[in-house]
């Protein structure tokens, strides 16, 4: 399959392909957009079941994240790696200075970050080979973890729909169902339970519920069954596509607002929402904080800087909201225009600048 006619291709500016025989690295790189700024994305290392495999993962998640930060207003377009292999197995310190070296050979256009099969142990030596890498702990910088920062801008986010769809300003006595309590769905549950919201919480860690139960007075269901869950919001956390043909027409949330990737199995499942009434934050907006966070390292934000970017997801989505109720759209397709207008500005400007 030529790359060019790849189903997720979508008009990417580059996609680089990388053999070492030496050290066994097999990775790609894509670079979806640089009409903002130098494209920005994680590395993830898997065990592809083959090339085209890896290549199709490669295009979706650079394109998203062309438009996690274009939405929100940063100056980075979208890129992404995968490197083909088992990281507990193949991964070796050889490989991973190979892999600096194809991030250098893009010249500046691709900064990568942390993602699935790389994690903090391994930036530090991909950072031996390259300038070109962020969100992980450094001297001297803001600094790499990006979890609270997360939680902070989906608390924010999850207010904005709370606001936009029951008319309130805050989330107290209010049912949220928590899917998920790593470090995103934990910080929001201390978010929401300093501001008095009642808590169901899940995840597939029965000591992670233990903990939140104690702390929060949360009651506990089955990660399956929060879905289904009575509540005012439902917030996924852990897994993607959990908003599927099997589960909409069994959701009891008026509002779906987590920090989870691709919770939409498909686009289409944004209208089947809109049709039962239930308010929708788009996951790329509300979980930006940590995109933010790692621009913020890039660019040398202060932290107050930071966080004001952060907070700012909040007026984001109400945007999206109202645009949404005006134009009669999903907020899904609203958030993907909005992220679409900025891309295509940026890349009039120098055209109107040469006129």
């Amino acid at each position: 399959m030529s790359v060019f006619e790849a189903r997720d291709f979508d008009h990417h500016e580059s996609v680089s392909f990388f053999d070492d025989k030496r050290t066994g690295l097999k990775a790609i790189i894509a670079i979806h957009s640089t009409a903002l700024g130098p494209a920005c994305g994680g590395t993830r290392m898997y065990p592809y079941a083959n090339g085209n495999a890896a290549l199709t993962d490669v295009l979706r998640l650079s394109r998203g994240m062309s438009y996690k930060s274009a939405i929100a207003n940063l100056p980075l377009g979208g890129g992404k790696a995968v490197v083909i292999g088992n990281p507990s197995t193949d991964k070796s310190e050889g490989m991973l200075l190979a892999y600096a070296d194809a991030v250098n050979a893009l010249g500046g256009r691709y900064i990568t970050a942390m993602d699935v099969g790389m994690g903090p142990a391994d930036m530090p030596i991909i950072a031996r080979g390259t300038t070109h890498v962020a969100g992980f702990d450094q001297p001297g910088k803001s600094g790499g973890d990006s979890g609270p920062l997360t939680a902070l801008g989906v608390f924010v986010g999850l207010k904005a729909a709370v606001k936009h769809r029951f008319g309130v300003d805050t989330t107290k006595g209010l049912t949220i169902a928590i899917q998920g309590l790593g470090k995103v769905g934990s910080g929001l549950a201390k978010h929401l339970h300093a501001e008095g919201a009642k808590l169901i919480v899940a995840d597939v860690n029965p000591e992670a519920v233990r903990r939140a139960v104690d702390a929060f007075g949360a009651k506990s269901l089955d990660p399956e069954a929060i879905v289904m869950a009575d509540c005012d919001v439902l917030s996924p956390n852990a897994l993607g596509a959990v908003i599927n043909d099997d589960t909409i027409s069994e959701l009891r949330a008026k509002i779906v607002a987590g920090g989870a990737n691709n919770q939409l199995a498909r686009d289409e499942h944004g209208a089947a929402l809109k049709q039962r009434g239930i308010l929708y934050a788009p996951d790329y907006v509300i979980n930006g904080g940590g995109i933010i966070r790692v621009a913020g390292q890039i660019f040398d934000w202060a932290d107050d800087q930071i966080e004001k970017r952060v907070l700012a997801i909040g007026d984001t989505l109400a945007q999206i909201f109202r645009r949404a109720d005006a134009e009669n759209r999903t907020t899904n397709a609203i958030a993907d225009r909005i992220a679409e207008e900025r891309m295509a500005a940026a890349k009039a400007a120098p055209l109107k600048a040469a006129e």
